[in-house]
């Protein structure tokens, strides 16, 4: 049986700005040229990716029960948010001399692809990619100040804002799908999310890996050193996907819940370093 998200649960949207005024250098996470195109990677797929999770969720928010429907609308205010911020982040990555037209258009032609299937079948694409921000999001605040070591002040209260909001919203596109399908059979329930999962999980660590090392080859940096190096980055050391090998294995697991590790207390430990620098 699936549990729920915890009673006291607070979904905050925090309508914060950061590093408008600040100029980053080209390989603004510590000077590594990896780290800042993986980074670069994801932030270029947020705002196309989170104006489709904020559509798929909204259009069953009339079916909901009322504390769900809230939910969702906190959770749209988050993604909002995000859109904005990351917007205003990719403009600077562009600033600094990178070309990310041709990463847009990749992932504008793919929603162009999901927009076509079931409203359903969208909704669990968010499922399953909201599960990996989620994730990302728990790992990026365990490692702390190491994560962000060498970015600015700004930078990491962005990131760091980003991935509370994952935290708090983690559930929310996940119990939408459960309460949309509570006609089907459990098992059937299950063998759907889990394949949609499987498939959603190969295409964005594929996409994504495309995406770094098409900027890294923008410094120069290319064949084989370039691959080795990123997928150190992301196995060995730090090990970015290697860190989140066990959460993601865990959605696979029949009566999953995003809530079933309560981490709210990264949040409450990271959390009051934002006011200061997105004010």
């Amino acid at each position: 049986m699936n549990r729920a998200a915890p009673a006291d649960l607070a979904i905050v949207p925090r309508n914060l700005r950061f590093g408008r005024s600040e100029v980053r250098g080209r390989w603004w996470l510590g000077g590594d040229p990896v780290a800042t195109a993986w980074h670069n990677a994801l932030s270029a797929s947020f705002p196309q990716g989170e104006g489709f999770f904020i559509e798929t969720v909204r259009r069953f928010r009339a079916d909901v029960p009322p504390a769900l429907a809230a939910q969702i609308d906190a959770f749209v205010r988050q993604e909002a948010y995000h859109t904005r911020e990351h917007v205003a982040f990719n403009d600077q990555v562009s600033g600094a001399g990178y070309d990310t037209v041709a990463i847009e258009q990749r992932i504008a032609d793919s929603l162009v692809d999901a927009r076509r299937a079931h409203p359903v079948a969208q909704l669990l694409i968010t499922v399953s990619l909201e599960h990996f921000t989620a994730i990302f999001a728990h790992a990026m605040l365990a490692r702390g100040a190491r994560q962000f070591a060498g970015a600015s002040a700004e930078t990491r209260a962005m990131w760091t804002w980003h991935a509370i909001e994952e935290i708090e919203h983690k559930g929310v596109a996940f119990d939408t799908y459960m309460h949309v399908t509570r006609g089907l059979k459990p098992i059937r329930r299950w063998a759907i999310r889990s394949l949609v999962f499987l498939r959603i999980s190969r295409n964005f660590v594929r996409n994504r890996v495309r995406d770094a090392l098409e900027l890294l080859a923008q410094d120069g940096i290319t064949g084989w050193s370039a691959r080795l190096r990123l997928w150190w980055y992301l196995l060995g050391s730090p090990g970015v996907l290697r860190q989140v090998a066990l959460p993601w294995l865990a959605y696979l697991r029949p009566g999953f819940h995003p809530w079933d590790h309560d981490d709210r207390a990264l949040i409450a430990a990271h959390q009051a370093a934002l006011a200061p620098a997105g004010a």
